[in-house]
């Protein structure tokens, strides 16, 4: 009869998900992962099987956690869409202030763990590529039906295609994100925001 755990998996899967979003992929050792779970490496390997199965679950987790909140702005009908997209960009800015490398205000982020992954590993890694591409279609069709309901309300003006333009903002919250990690301050993320916006009213 197999023994009953003694630990709590969430805590252990939202430890080395901070493992890894601080780390990356490569750079974070199975010993790194028992000092932030607090598990022997049987343990970890009895529970996750590998590194790169918990890698997977972690990155999951942090990816419906995220967009989860993401989408909820952007379907908040109670605002206009110039509302909701305004309200996803500060977001995206406090989120960045809410974790830095050494704690307080001030430092480096550690930028988004699902922008981090793309650059470390969707070149290379099929199954990380896939997790990123389902997640990144998600958000684009959130982004997408916001900017279309603006064009029909008159709240955006640009005619672009709502798709590009949701990709151009997406790309605009991936470079706000690494901007942060490179120490950008806030108000130098919220003039990027600001630009980014102002273009789909023009």
């Amino acid at each position: 009869m197999a023994r009953p755990r003694t630990f709590d998996e969430e805590r252990a899967l939202d430890a080395a998900m901070h493992a890894f979003w601080v780390n990356g992929y490569e750079a974070t050792s199975t010993q790194d992962l028992c000092d932030a779970t607090g598990l022997g490496r049987s343990s970890i390997y009895n529970t996750f099987s590998s590194k790169h199965e918990l890698f997977q679950r972690a990155l999951a987790r942090y990816m419906d956690s995220m967009t989860s909140v993401q989408v909820e702005i952007l379907d908040d009908t109670e605002r206009t869409p110039m509302e909701r997209l305004r309200a996803l960009f500060a977001r995206i800015v406090d989120s960045e202030f809410e974790c830095r490398k050494g704690g307080g205000s001030g430092g480096h982020s550690i930028g988004c763990l699902t922008v981090n992954t793309t650059v470390e590993l969707a070149g290379r890694d099929p199954e990380a590529a896939e997790m990123l591409a389902r997640d990144l279609a998600v958000r684009l069709a959130a982004i997408s039906a916001v900017i279309r309901a603006g064009q029909g309300s008159g709240d955006i003006a640009s005619e672009r295609d709502p798709g590009d333009l949701a990709r151009f903002l997406n790309a605009v919250i991936g470079g706000m994100r690494i901007a942060a990690q490179g120490g950008a301050d806030r108000e130098a993320l919220k003039v990027i925001a600001d630009t980014a916006l102002d273009a789909l009213t023009r």
